[in-house]
């Protein structure tokens, strides 16, 4: 009997320390808490450059501090950045169609958009040529230029990319460096975009209530990657027409294609455009804030694993339901959030960390993935000690967590580390659903590739067949970079709470792993890790 009550014992004894041992780490609540001071009206919604996001960013170091991670800024935690920031004066612009020497005003907001990011010239007019997606892939010997001539023209393309480009390949080609290179060797003097209707995250009125508000660029000179460009323009689908009109050809034929992925012709328009510009101009800092972990392990506490967040959101905006301040409680309080409860955590439960992990809170994502890309050129600790980049973007936990969306997935073997601790916590993994959308290189971890260094994002992901699906797209729909994406929105605490679990298990994985993350030899992206081994 007593043995018997003594193996009872032992065995009671191992499944409490199995327990003990998986523990969560987190609550949600905490993770809630920051979002609720972050997404709060008084902060204004973080504007880059803002008083509400300097708020931010103090209410974070503070949190830095108390959780005991070092400073590893250039001033402290902070890392200042300069930006120069333009916003269109609209009422001393214009964009008219010109087919046969008559005029055909486009409304600005109800059919155009002028884009800043590109610095329009005051005055252009020029041809119109459809260039199908405007891509040019080398690597698929894929070219919409090719036996086009588009000199001194201002292109017309559809947004997206045809099915035989896979994913990767074709968010790269069609960020604004990469497609400027090709329009700027191709002699093209401007470019208007046409969304495809099928993948359109915002609808059009919502797109064109904020075109108003001032976009950024890095300010200084090595940033400049669309010299030569004279004027963007985003045109409306529902006005698409009035471009194709004589030409043979119709914006619904386009349209269907595109929904399809499907080769597009090329072919030039009957008409030019011509634009009267005007835009003021003014000079603006911010800071991305960076904070240290240090590892212990002799040899590799100089190496560093990133987990990256932005703090920054859209600020004050026209508005909606009478409601004007875009708070960005999930987009990106949700990841800033976890970046906070990820030091706190390392505090309360240290882990023995080989590798050190550098916490990056970058500014000004929303005007283009900016303070990445300064922070990714002039990292404060040296470019070759970063080993990974985990970054943490509005990761939506509105539902259950079951499934996780690994953007990266099949790119570096952190792919694989994901994928083994989702699946011991019972979440499976899938690769990007909807690569039409480019979100992998629509957010920071972009920036961290492009210099080489292995990089993933997670978000959580609506079952498929389920009603999750409907609350995703309604969601992106509603809430996305609206005011309404507040802290009175339905939240899971128990999916955030799980999803911090995976993403602090694969930084220890990271952290503590014998070697440093590989890009896998089929990835597109091992081509920057090539580069960055040769620059330095």
């Amino acid at each position: 009997m007593k043995i018997k009550s003594l193996a009872l014992l032992l065995t009671l004894f191992f499944a409490i320390s199995a327990a003990a041992q998986t523990t969560p780490h987190f609550d949600g609540q905490t993770w809630w808490n920051h979002i609720k001071f972050l997404a709060d009206d008084k902060l204004e919604g973080r504007d880059t450059g803002s008083r509400g996001e300097r708020e931010a960013q103090k209410y974070a170091v503070e949190q830095l501090k108390r959780a005991g991670a070092e400073p590893a800024g250039v001033n402290g935690y902070y890392q200042p950045v300069k930006f120069v920031s333009r916003q269109i004066v609209e009422k001393d612009c214009s964009l008219a169609l010109i087919r046969d020497g008559h005029r055909e005003t486009l409304a600005l907001g109800e059919d155009a958009i002028i884009g800043t990011r590109v610095m329009p010239a005051p005055e252009v007019e020029a041809p119109l040529v459809f260039a199908g997606y405007g891509l040019k892939v080398p690597e698929k010997n894929y070219d919409d230029f090719a036996g086009l001539d588009v000199r001194g023209k201002i292109i017309v393309i559809l947004t997206g990319s045809p099915s035989e480009i896979p994913g990767a390949l074709a968010s790269h080609y069609q960020t604004a460096a990469e497609r400027w290179k090709v329009l700027r060797a191709a002699g093209a003097i401007g470019i208007v975009s046409l969304p495809n209707p099928a993948s359109m995250d915002i609808p059009w009125s919502r797109m064109a209530l904020n075109r108003a508000h001032p976009s950024m660029d890095l300010d200084y000179p090595e940033f400049n990657e669309t010299e030569g460009a004279k004027i963007a323009v985003t045109v409306n689908p529902a006005s698409a027409g009035k471009l194709f009109a004589g030409s043979g050809h119709s914006f619904e034929e386009i349209a269907a294609l595109g929904k399809d992925r499907k080769p597009l012709p090329h072919f030039a328009l009957t008409v030019s455009l011509a634009a009267k510009t005007k835009v003021d101009v003014t000079r603006i800092e911010s800071a991305n804030l960076v904070a240290k972990i240090p590892g212990s392990d002799p040899a590799l506490k100089d190496e560093y694993v990133v987990l990256s967040a932005h703090l920054d959101h859209i600020g004050i905006g026209e508005p909606i339901n009478g409601d004007r301040i875009y708070n960005g409680a999930m987009d990106n309080g949700s990841g800033s959030a976890l970046t906070l409860d990820m030091a706190a955590s390392f505090q309360k439960s240290p882990e023995k960390l080989r590798r050190s992990i550098l916490l990056v809170l970058v500014t000004g994502e929303e005007k283009g993935l900016l303070g990445s890309k300064y922070f990714a050129a002039h990292p404060t600790v040296p470019p070759k000690s970063i080993v990974a980049d985990v970054n943490v973007d509005m990761f939506l936990p509105i539902v259950p967590l079951k499934l996780v969306t690994v953007l990266g997935l099949d790119d570096s073997d952190l792919g694989d580390r994901v994928r083994e601790i989702a699946q011991s916590l019972g979440v499976k993994v899938q690769p990007d659903p909807e690569p039409l959308r480019n979100l992998f290189v629509r957010s920071d971890q972009y920036n961290f590739i492009r210099h080489g260094v292995p990089s993933v994002i997670l978000s959580v992901a609506p079952q498929p067949g389920t009603a999750e699906v409907q609350l995703f797209k309604d969601w992106l729909t509603q809430r996305y970079h609206a005011p309404s994406d507040d802290v009175n929105q339905p939240v899971d605490l128990a999916s955030a709470a799980k999803y911090e679990e995976i993403v602090r298990a694969l930084l220890i994985s990271i952290a503590n792993g014998d070697h440093r993350p590989e890009w896998k030899p089929d990835s597109f992206f091992r081509r920057y890790a090539e580069v960055a081994t040769m620059n330095h």
